[in-house]
């Protein structure tokens, strides 16, 4: 059967043959395909299914159909439409809810992580942006209750999982509102599509309340600085062992990227945290 390569991803060399997704493997692939299996017991929506291990040594997932982000700039207009939004927020929850008791198997490896899982943590997807997300589109346009017009259409998942690892349920929520606002630096949100600085405060609460997030919003930020300080420091960790992708994403300028974000963020807290 012939094989289509897939655009987008740092990692690259994805590609889709017939209704598969075939993928390199590595260390972290057992403790991934061990959560992918548990969300399918979980029958939990949007997390493509582990069909197992093809004669080349590829890993073999179900096809998520729908559109993605790949190469555009700007992005799409799905990727910031409040109705986007809303249905990242809520099927975040339910992963949580999902993943709640996944114990992973003894000796997991994780790919982005330099620690092991501790009781009362999650498995977090970590890099669960827009760039990583499934769309599946309908002709139709409507208002969204909470914002302008956005397409209407269906939050499908998402791909990539191979940098899922350990963290809090808070800290989990918190890179996906880094990307998803978007809270990242405002040269990287620009280039994306994205210029409505001053509706970030409302997006962030309508992120949240999709959620069902109980907390202040002060504490979410404090998340966010948190762990995207951690993110950064565990992108120069893993390049400096010699990790040949962390090692092009930090000589791509990502690490320098974040550290203006939390920059920037640090400047517009008040924005966020006005009643």
């Amino acid at each position: 059967m012939q094989e289509q390569r897939l655009v987008g991803g740092n990692d690259e060399g994805a590609v889709a043959v017939g209704a598969t997704v075939r993928r390199h493997t590595g260390a972290w692939t057992p403790a991934v395909h061990a959560l992918l299996r548990h969300l399918e017991a979980k029958r939990l929506d949007g997390v493509p299914r582990v069909l197992g291990i093809d004669e080349q040594g590829r890993e073999v997932l179900t096809f998520l159909p729908g559109d993605t982000i790949g190469t555009q700039r700007p992005w799409p207009a799905w990727a910031h439409a409040d109705e986007t939004l809303v249905q990242v927020g809520g099927w975040l929850r339910r992963y949580h809810e999902a993943v709640a008791d996944f114990v992973p198997p003894e000796g997991a490896c994780w790919r982005t992580s330099l620690r092991p899982w501790r009781p009362g943590e999650v498995i977090g997807h970590n890099d669960a942006g827009p760039y990583n997300a499934v769309w599946q589109p309908t002709p139709q346009t409507q208002s969204s209750e909470a914002g302008p017009q956005a397409p209407v259409g269906v939050f499908a998942g998402f791909v990539d999982w191979d940098f899922a690892g350990p963290c809090s349920r808070a800290w989990d929520l918190a890179f996906v509102a880094f990307s998803w606002v978007p809270l990242h630096a405002r040269a990287v949100v620009t280039a994306e599509g994205f210029t409505d600085f001053a509706d970030r405060p409302r997006r962030l609460r309508l992120f949240l309340d999709a959620y069902g997030w109980t907390g202040g919003v002060a504490e979410v930020l404090d998340a966010v600085q948190e762990r995207v300080s951690d993110h950064a420091r565990t992108l120069r960790a893993l390049a400096a062992c010699g990790d040949p992708l962390f090692a092009r994403l930090v000589d791509a300028g990502v690490i320098d990227r974040l550290e203006q974000a939390l920059t920037e963020l640090h400047d517009d807290r008040a924005t966020f945290t006005r009643p």
